[in-house]
């Protein structure tokens, strides 16, 4: 409804100032501050004093005055404060926001006819996934979530490094060395069992014997020429490491979750000679040259002084180049582009972009977003190659470990009798540390570094993810206690002017807001302004629960208006937590 809403109001506001002879090009509109009954406010007239050669306060009501509210999508009222225009909804802008929100998908988009792939996570496959690097898959399944409310043909892509040094030195290592030769795997999984390879066949090829290491190096670039000539044996043999570390790490990204359509390799552009194709493209361009035999594109007319190195002196294509056939590849395939690069990556993004302009492809199809990185308390380093860091493994089990004695901690304290078993608090814990670990990390500015702090993150009282997810199981309490007394709110014959609190109506212009939240962080790529959101909501509702009994209601209308609600707001709030990633529990 609030959609709806501002865009009656843009549409009256842009009548009446094209009417009195005003640009319409900057309407000025706002959310109003808390105290303020209004829905939507503007500031237009600020920008218009200069051109009337009026105070703004003058303006503003001049404005208001002029202003049409008559046929318009729920625009009752038109008043100033002081410069400030004031709109205000009427009772049906409520009634038709509780209708809506009965309904499981709320605050889902329309379908829209555009198809969007959004690239993310895309971490090198040589052994665990570590926390510094656990902010992509968490902002990027964020991003694809909203834009997947918000209409859009989502596909969600992990663009997999098979064909660099790292993976050359990994499968050598792999058939070189020994179990004997290795310490025990950190965890039953995969990615730590062959991870043991790769920091061995690092370690060897920098203090092992020179003539030794002299040996491997050659075998190391004889397996990048394998690739580089599309050699199926070479392909199997790499691909046979790449796909068992893969699988680990696939297992680890599941518990987020944060799951992907397809896997992407990047030896699928030496394969299908896309790479090859690219260069040539390149080599014809004005801005290719020769630097000591290698090819690179001069981009300072793109603001970039580092030279683009697209073809190596001996022959053989580079990462960069195969992303380039990677990218039209996507631009052949979906409308628009999204990718989630941490901010190491800028200089690569800048450059990458301008190639593909030399190439002819429409950029603005293609949009980068970065990220900062995560830290623990203590700043530990993060390392795959040297066996340092923390894992996100590791970080998630601790959450659930702790997430499980906050939970068995408030058993005691419980008002809903539902006889949680042990199985059903080990969910719980699941559904609570990871949830908790996300939305702490969703919940901010991607280009913002944060630290991983437990006591905000798993805080039942404050605004973490745990303090949401509890609105959502209250809710279900409610609903379940109801259906026992045989009320179901899907079937109520519900009166919403029965909703006269104020607290019942906060919640219902607060559940109002929810799909132009989730347009604007589609539109914007900012999932983070649906967790402020979440938090918004958490306190609006707990302030209805405080105040408005809803199975001890006054009478039988208001009591079934305020279960229409309650399940009103189980939707709102779960739907918010599913664009974060995170769960929504029926219970804690």
């Amino acid at each position: 409804m609030f959609r709806q809403f501002r865009s009656a109001v843009e549409a009256a506001l842009t009548d009446a100032l094209a009417d009195l002879d005003y640009p319409t090009d900057d309407l000025g509109i706002e959310e109003p501050p808390g105290d303020v009954a209004a829905t939507l406010a503007s500031s237009v007239a600020f920008r218009l004093a200069d051109e009337a050669g009026a105070p703004p306060a003058q303006v503003a009501a001049e404005v208001a005055d002029e202003v049409d509210v008559d046929g318009t999508d729920y625009l009752v009222d038109v008043d100033t404060s002081g410069p400030y225009l004031n709109f205000f909804t009427g009772e049906a802008y409520l009634a038709d926001t509780l209708e809506a929100a009965r309904s499981d998908d709320y605050g889902a988009l329309p379908p829209k006819e555009e198809s969007v792939v959004v690239e993310h996570t895309s971490a090198n496959p040589t052994g665990p996934v570590h926390v510094g690097r656990a902010r992509n898959p968490i902002i990027g399944d964020a991003v694809a979530n909203a834009l997947e409310y918000a209409g859009y043909d989502v596909e969600r892509h992990y663009y997999v490094n098979d064909a660099g040094r790292q993976m050359a030195v990994f499968t050598w290592a792999y058939e070189t060395f020994d179990e004997s030769d290795l310490p025990d795997p950190e965890r039953d999984k995969p990615d730590y069992d062959l991870v043991r390879y790769y920091r061995k066949g690092n370690a060897f090829l920098e203090d092992g014997p020179e003539e030794a290491v002299a040996e491997a190096e050659a075998e190391i670039e004889s397996i990048m020429q394998g690739l580089e000539s599309g050699d199926e044996e070479t392909f199997e043999r790499v691909s046979e490491v790449v796909d068992a570390v893969l699988a680990g790490m696939r297992e680890t990204l599941s518990r987020l979750p944060a799951e992907f359509d397809e896997f992407v390799k990047e030896t699928r552009f030496i394969r299908d000679d896309s790479a090859d194709e690219i260069v040539a493209e390149l080599k014809a361009s004005d801005h290719a040259e020769l630097d000591d035999g290698a090819w690179v594109l001069d981009l300072e007319e793109w603001g970039i002084d580092k030279e683009f190195v697209f073809l190596r002196s001996d022959g053989t294509t580079l990462y960069t180049t195969r992303d380039l056939a990677h990218h039209e590849w996507k631009f052949d395939n979906f409308d628009r582009a999204v990718t989630v690069l941490g901010e190491d990556q800028r200089l690569h993004a800048s450059q990458l972009e301008a190639a593909l302009d030399v190439l002819g492809n429409d950029t603005d199809r293609l949009t980068s977003m970065f990220y900062s990185w995560v830290n623990l308390p203590g700043g530990e380093g993060m390392s795959t190659r040297e066996g340092t860091g923390v894992d996100l493994d590791d970080l998630l089990d601790e959450a659930v470990s702790r997430a499980r004695d906050e939970v068995e901690t408030r058993m005691e304290d419980r008002i809903r009798d539902d006889d949680l078993d042990e199985s059903d608090v080990e969910r719980i814990a699941e559904q609570v540390g990871v949830g908790a670990v996300r939305y702490d990390i969703v919940s901010k500015q991607p280009t913002k570094s944060i630290t991983f702090e437990w006591e905000h993150a798993l805080d039942f009282e404050a605004q973490s993810a745990p303090y949401v997810q509890y609105v959502h199981a209250r809710c279900c309490g409610i609903v379940d206690e109801a259906a026992a007394e045989g009320l179901d709110p899907d079937g109520l014959d519900v009166d919403p002017d029965a909703l006269q609190s104020q607290e019942a109506r906060d919640l219902l212009r607060v559940t109002a807001r929810l799909p132009a939240v989730i347009e604007g962080a589609a539109d914007d790529l900012e999932p983070h302004r649906v967790a402020t959101y979440t938090r918004e909501f958490a306190e609006t509702f707990n302030a209805f629960y405080r105040e408005c009994p809803v199975l001890s209601a006054e009478d039988g209308r208001t009591r079934d208006a305020r279960l229409a609600l309650v399940a009103a707001a189980r939707n709102t709030v779960a739907n918010a937590l599913d664009v974060l990633g995170v769960a929504a529990p029926e219970s804690m």
